[in-house]
This record gives C-alpha cells, structure tokens and sequence, in this order.
C-alpha cells in the first residue's frame, strides 16, 4: 500500500480541504442536489403506477381513466427524461470545470516553486498529481455526491412509501437491510484493498514499459534484454494473479447481491401472498412491494461503494493539498510583491533597469537537502560587464555560485547583492528576465524552430531571430531542414542533434539581450568546428555582459577576467589563467591533464 494511504479513514475527512475549489460551483451544485432528489422521488413512484393499472384496469376490468393515465404516465416520463439529462450534463460540466481549476490551480503552483522540489520529487511522482489526483477529485464533487443524494432520497422514499402502504410487509423487508449492509461492506472492502493494489502494480508495470523503451538503446548494448523481460513478466503475471482474486471476490459479490434480492422478494411474496389471500392488500399492491424488493438493494449497494470510493480519494485529496501547500524554498516577500507584482501579475513599470553588477557578500550555503555547508563565508565582486569563468571536475558542485546569483536558492547566510541591492529585495522575475541561461543539457518545446526562440522574446522579428542565430553559427542548421523557422523541432526537440539543440537554445538565451549571461557547459555538447565558431561569438557576445561561463574544456576560459576553481563542493582556488597556472595548484593540475589528453587524443 502506498505510505499516502495510511492515516485516512473517515470519508469526509478531506472534504474541507476541496471546499474552496468547488465554491464557484455551489449555485449548480444545489440546483444538481435538487433535481437529483426529484429523479429519486419519481423512481420510487413509478411503481405506484403499476399498482394502479393492475388494481384498476385489471382487477376491477375498466378503462374509464386510460387516457389520463396514458398521459399522467407520460408527463412524468418525460420530466424525468429531462431531469435525467439536464443532471447529466451539468454533472458532467461540474466535474470537467473543477477538473480544469485543480488542474491550472495546481500546475500554477509548480511554476512558483523552487529547484529543490524539482530535484527532490520525480516527474511521474509530480505528473500523477496534476493529472490523476485531480481527475479524480473532480469525479467526487460532481458524480459521488449525486450518487449520494440520489441512492439515498431513493431509499427514504421507498421506506416512506412502503410504510405508509403496508407496514407490516415493510418491516419484512427492512429486516434484511442490515444483512445486506454487512455483506455489501465486507467484499466492497476486499474490492478497495485489492484494486488499490491492480493500480499499485499497473504503475510499476506502466513505468517498466516506458523505461523498456526509452532505455531501448541501453539494454541492447548492455545485453540484458532477458533480465528485463523476465522482470516484466513478474510484474504482469503478478497483475493477472491480483486481477483473478478481485474478479473472484467481484464474482461472489454479485452472488451475494443476487442472492439477498431473490430473499427479499420470497419473502415479499410469501408474506405478501398470505395478507393478499387474506384480503389485506390487493394484487397491485403486492407487486409494488416485489418491485421494491427486487431495487431496493441496488441503491443500497452504490452508497457503500461510494463511501469505498471516498475514503480511497481522500489519498488523492492529500497529495493534491500536500503540493498546493508546499511552500518554495525560494519566495518574494509579500512587500516585494506589492511593488513588483508576482510570476503571474507583474508589475513591469515598477521594475528597474539592471546593470548587472553582482556581489557575494559573507555568503554561506548549504542545500535544503543536504547537511554540510558547500559556500562559507564566501566573498566575491563581479562588477559590469566581467566575465567569471567556474571550473572543476565533474560532480564537484560548479552549478552552485550560478544557482545563487539566479536566485533558484536563497543564500543560508549572508547576501547576494544586484546592482548593490540584496537580491531578494526585487521580484523573481524582474531579476530572470534580466538573465539569458544556455543549459548543459538543452531543452527545446515543441513546436517550431520559430516559436522556441520566441520564448527569448515573444515580440522578436524573423531578422532578429537569424541575426541571433548567425551570431551563434546556428544558422547552418535551419540549411538542413525543409522549412526554416517553421521546421518542427519534435517533442523536446527530438528531431534535432544535441549539438544542433545546444545552439538553438544558446540562440534563444541571446535573442533576449540579457544583461546577466549563463553558459552552463554550454559547448560540450558541440563538436570540436562548431566551437571554435561558437567560442568566436561568445567573445563578441560577452562584450558590455556579466557573465558566469561554468566550462568543462579549460581551453575556452583562459581570458576569463576571474576563474573560480571549486573541488568536493569547495572554492579552492580563485584568479586569472595566468595567475592560476603559475601556482601550480589543483587548476594547474586539471589544466595540465586535459591538455595532455587531447594531445593523447590527436595522436
């Protein structure tokens, strides 16, 4: 069982906690409830019409009243029709719309979070929760409630109806209520149990599949296609076994039902047989008491289930309000906000020009996650326009100066100034949108090569954007596809080399004329031509820029105005290539090691 699970009991316990997103649905909500009440009410009348026909028509041989009847039966058909389908479809709008708010409400909230909840939850774990949790609260506000409201008026009418008949017979039949109940709950709760595990095991089988095939490549070479498979088949194989039980169960439930209808109605119709005999009751009143006896389990055994359902979405209900009341590691101040508005509302007249002078001032930093500081004390000031070159083996921690002054995380001590002011004194976005970031590993949207740079710039012209990939020496790569800008790039840029993503992305980042420029290993994806172009367009693009260029072929950083040396998370060394070199020091070494490798390699 999922550890989500545990702790969740009552069925209303998560009601509250939805409350706010149905609001905007109460009107429609009660108009539903009301209708709902009135289609249960004409159920549990129809069999009075029945009642009426035999005992009139039949036992007394008239039909003096066959046209009113013929069209009262009709009237009340057709209202029904319309309740039915009017309930219909507003439950459906009611489900899709708080649905759509969960949704927007909740993928929202992601974008106002920080790294560390990207880094520490996985994309199916974050997926589910928009996705499937919300569906199937949405499914709870609109159809389990009405099947609440409706089960249940339909149960208290028939009672009503029973009792004010005959309540002698009444009470034959309510004494197999409370049987009924407790065979119902007992499998509806072996049902839960073993279709929460189906789904359990659906996810596992669901994300070997997809690992199947998107590590196709991986397994071949590694020839452990038999391992894989044999893994698979323990998973279905599992799933067929759990699957089998809960039809089992399924099977005997149904059963069950059955059975308990078939008692309900014997016993209707010895009871029955023996007080019409008697001249107690008439023939059409016994059949409304069989007609009652044959449905009145029916109602009874969808409000368990959907109590059952209940408890099993409060797991959804949880996880969906866990996410929405994470807090970011990394927010504006309330004050902040009020001045320069939020993600979603920003206030762009009362943003400042940024200049792009940067400074670390006594910063410590440890992530969120982790207990050891990696910066102490950590003094540093890059003025306008230097070009700071960080540098170090890989896994030594060289993204995380570049986290700090992008404000993806606080500093846990000390401060990170902007233009001379703490950073956090200015919007998230004020300070991002002044920031063009290339990314070790590029990622593009799908759509065109257009649209993709277009998120540099929305408001870009069909020049600046070859301006910006000529700038880069990207432009060869709209020459290989057939359609220039309008060239679909695939789903994350699939149809496109890494090289050939690496340079569209680093043309975007420059599209938007930042003042603050991050180049995150930004060439190792390029083959050895491209980058000397590419290193030859960096030059000019630095020029009147701030920039932080994390490298992982030393050669491109030797001009670098300052060059950080970080090991095992620390900054060891710091200076310019020169300086670094005669020291002798640990760059000295890396730097040494890698030149005598690619002479290795040129051999």
């Amino acid at each position: 069982m999922n550890h989500d699970d545990k702790n969740i009991s009552l069925p209303w316990f998560g009601i509250p906690k939805i409350i706010p997103y149905a609001k905007p649905y109460f009107k429609t909500l009660i108009f539903m409830i009301i209708l709902g009440i009135i289609s249960s009410l004409i159920d549990s009348v129809y069999p009075l019409f029945n009642r009426y026909a035999i005992n009139h028509f039949i036992a007394e041989g008239t039909l003096d009243t066959l046209p009113l009847f013929i069209v009262s039966y009709l009237a009340v058909l057709i209202f029904q029709t319309i309740d039915n389908f009017v309930t219909t479809y507003y439950c459906g709008k009611i489900e899709m719309g708080v649905d759509r708010d969960l949704r927007n409400a909740s993928f929202n909230h992601l974008q106002t979070l920080s790294f560390s909840y990207f880094n520490q939850n996985n994309v199916g774990y974050i997926h589910a929760r928009v996705m499937s949790d919300t569906g199937r609260i949405g499914e709870l506000v609109a159809w389990r409630m009405m099947d609440i409201v409706w089960n249940g008026s339909y149960i208290i009418s028939v009672l009503a109806v029973m009792l004010s008949i005959n309540a002698r017979l009444a009470m034959y039949v309510l004494i197999l209520v409370p049987i009924a109940v407790a065979i119902i709950s007992y499998f509806q709760k072996h049902l839960v149990t073993l279709n929460r595990r189906i789904r359990e095991i659906n996810s596992t089988i669901t994300g070997n599949f997809n690992e199947g095939i998107t590590g196709a490549r991986t397994i071949k070479t590694l020839v452990v296609e038999d391992t894989i498979n044999r893994d698979f088949e323990e998973d279905t194989e599992d799933m067929r076994k759990t699957s089998v039980h809960a039809m089992h169960y399924s099977a005997l439930f149904t059963a069950a039902v059955t059975m308990m209808s078939s008692m309900a109605l014997a016993m209707v119709l010895w009871q029955g047989g023996i007080i019409t005999i008697e001249g107690v009751i008439e023939i059409g009143t016994l059949s409304v008491f069989m007609s009652y006896a044959l449905n009145m389990l029916e109602p009874i055994q969808m409000i368990i289930g959907t109590i059952s359902a209940l408890i099993s979405i409060q797991v959804n209900i949880e996880r969906f309000t866990r996410l929405m009341n994470t807090e970011s590691d990394v927010a504006d101040a309330p004050e902040v906000v009020e001045k320069y508005g939020d993600a979603f509302h920003p206030k762009k007249e009362n943003w400042e020009e940024l200049h792009g002078d940067v400074e670390f001032r006594d910063v410590s930093f440890k992530y969120p996650d982790g207990n050891e500081m990696v910066l102490e004390h950590f003094n540093l000031n890059v003025p306008h326009g230097t070009n700071v070159a960080i540098v170090g083996e890989t896994g030594a921690g060289k993204s995380t100066l570049v986290n700090l002054v992008c404000r993806f995380y606080e500093p846990t001590e000390g401060q990170v100034l902007i233009d001379g002011r703490d950073a956090r004194e200015r919007s998230q976005l004020w300070l991002h949108s002044n920031i063009g970031y290339v990314l070790q590993t590029p990622h593009l949207f799908s759509g065109t090569v257009r649209e993709n740079l277009r998120y540099g710039r929305p408001d870009a012209s069909d020049e600046e954007i070859m301006r910006a990939l000529k700038l880069v020496s990207a432009d060869f790569v709209l020459d290989k596809m057939d359609n220039g800008l309008d060239s679909q790039v695939g789903e994350g840029g699939d149809l496109l080399s890494t090289g050939e993503k690496q340079l569209l992305s680093f043309a975007r980042a420059i599209l938007a004329d930042p003042k603050i420029l991050v180049l995150d290993e930004a060439t190792s994806s390029i083959d050895t031509m491209t980058e000397k172009a590419i290193q030859d367009a960096i030059k000019v693009v630095i020029k009147g820029r701030t920039s932080f260029v994390i490298a992982h072929r030393l050669s491109t950083i030797v001009d670098a105005d300052v060059i950080l040396v970080v090991r095992d998370g620390k900054i060891v060394e710091r200076g310019r290539h020169r300086e670094l070199m005669k020291q002798k020091g640990y760059y000295y070494s890396l730097y040494t090691r890698q030149f005598e490798e690619m002479a290795a390699d040129m051999v």
